[in-house]
């Protein structure tokens, strides 16, 4: 099944106790694969779901004054209410931020991937970076990530330039850094 024609099949919701059982379970099918948690605030290191929603609080005291400020949703599919991915909005860039990691982070279960869900969450998610009072976010992505490339280009993105990966968050070792026009 692909979303294509069908921009209205997800919705962007903030983490609630309804979802933490699924959310959970997101986690367990990360690690059990070895996937990259991008846009997940950290949901590796939490082992409750309680300890996890509590986003502040907890990256606060990780990142001390290089802590920015986020919002975490869950995109969640309308006619199941199903958890298919996560997406990070960081209100501002901070030096690590806007040299590697850019406003906006996310992932895709790996069994939900190539339905054009990461696209419409991407999209759902400018549309809360307006509402912010953004004009332009950075999106960044590993180099060999073609899903994620094409997800960041097909919402607007234009790539500005690639650095190389000094804090180890690619498989490649190099970054693309893309910007989107709000």
């Amino acid at each position: 099944m692909s979303i294509k024609g069908n921009e209205n099949i997800l919705k962007l919701v903030n983490p609630t106790m309804e979802y933490k059982e699924q959310v959970m379970n997101y986690r367990k099918v990360f690690l059990e694969n070895d996937e990259s948690f991008d846009g997940c605030s950290g949901l590796e290191e939490c082992e409750t779901y309680e300890e996890w929603i509590d986003f502040d609080n907890r990256l606060s005291k990780k990142y001390g004054k290089g802590y920015t400020p986020s919002t975490v949703y869950l995109a969640i599919r309308k006619s199941d209410n199903k958890l298919v991915g996560i997406i990070d909005f960081r209100h501002r860039l901070s030096e690590f931020l806007l040299n590697y990691g850019g406003n906006i982070g996310y992932s895709v279960l790996p069994e939900e991937r190539r339905k054009g869900y990461a696209k419409e969450m991407l999209r759902l998610v400018l549309e809360e970076c307006k509402e912010y009072g953004l004009h332009r976010v950075l999106v960044t992505c590993d180099k060999d990530n073609i899903g994620s490339y094409k997800t960041i280009q097909a919402n607007g993105g234009i790539l500005e330039n690639e650095v190389i990966d000094e804090v180890e968050l690619s498989k490649s070792g190099v970054i693309q850094r893309y910007w989107i026009n709000l």
